[in-house]
């Protein structure tokens, strides 16, 4: 292996959706120095990675000094001549985080000064809190903030026939978990919260006999609610029943 090794593999722009703060996993291979011939002295078991913040997705003029370091990567599992003869392959994963960023993107670059690695992926991903409805009101997509252990206050809106009882609010940790519940919403009168909605209730008010009515024809209408069907049958026991009694 040769000396003063500095070989670079860059990435291409990647946008940051708006996001403060990014996540980077890494799963690769490592060999073992020792079990390299001619390795001890020149051969390294880490690599660097770096990041440049910029709004042009065409920057390909980046020097090697602009970019600023993330870590040194090290690998947990190495892997020796005898793994390879069993076709085994011991991959390292590995997760960095960077942030606040402040630009739209951004690329990512790895250094390599001496080491006999193989990068199989890269995935770039941020955090962010689900949208979701608690206590009638709609908390909508929000994506963490640059802080580690901030917590981002989020107002919610009242679904659809529903007031406030006290403003909404939640807050968005940097897990991307809902904390700390505050206000709700209510439903209006004459609405019913159901699954998480303002229904409209179906309240029966009745004058008299239903029945009675001139054009009924054994079928009672409550409102706004479906209509349940009689028997024809059922009057004409009741009008038996009131002659009767006459």
């Amino acid at each position: 292996m040769e000396q003063n090794q500095n070989n670079w593999l860059l990435t291409s722009w990647i946008s940051n959706e708006g996001a403060s703060r990014i996540f980077i996993e890494l799963k690769f291979t490592l060999r073992d120095c020792n079990s390299l011939p001619g390795g001890l002295g020149t051969c390294k078991e880490t690599f660097n990675m770096y990041y440049f913040e910029s709004n042009d997705e065409n920057g390909r003029n980046i020097k090697e000094n602009q970019y600023i370091k993330i870590d040194t990567i090290a690998a947990d599992e190495s892997f020796t001549e005898l793994d390879l003869g069993d076709r085994v392959m011991k991959l390292n994963t590995e997760v960095r985080d960077v942030g606040p960023l402040s630009k739209k993107g951004f690329y990512l670059a790895f250094q390599d000064v001496g080491a006999c690695i193989a990068l199989v992926s890269v995935r770039v991903y941020y955090k962010k809190c689900p949208s979701v409805v608690r206590h009638l009101a709609v908390f909508p997509d929000t994506i963490t903030g640059a802080d580690s252990s901030q917590l981002l206050e989020v107002s919610g809106a009242c679904v659809n026939h529903s007031v406030t009882e006290e403003p909404p609010r939640m807050h968005c940790s940097a897990e991307g978990e809902w904390l700390v519940p505050i206000g709700k919403c209510v439903c209006q009168a004459g609405y019913e919260e159901k699954n998480g909605t303002c229904q409209g209730s179906c309240v029966v008010m009745c004058l008299g006999h239903p029945l009675e009515r001139p054009g009924n024809h054994g079928v009672d209408f409550m409102g706004g609610c479906a209509p349940i069907f009689r028997p024809q049958t059922e009057d004409v026991e009741r009008k038996s029943k009131e002659a009767q009694k006459e």
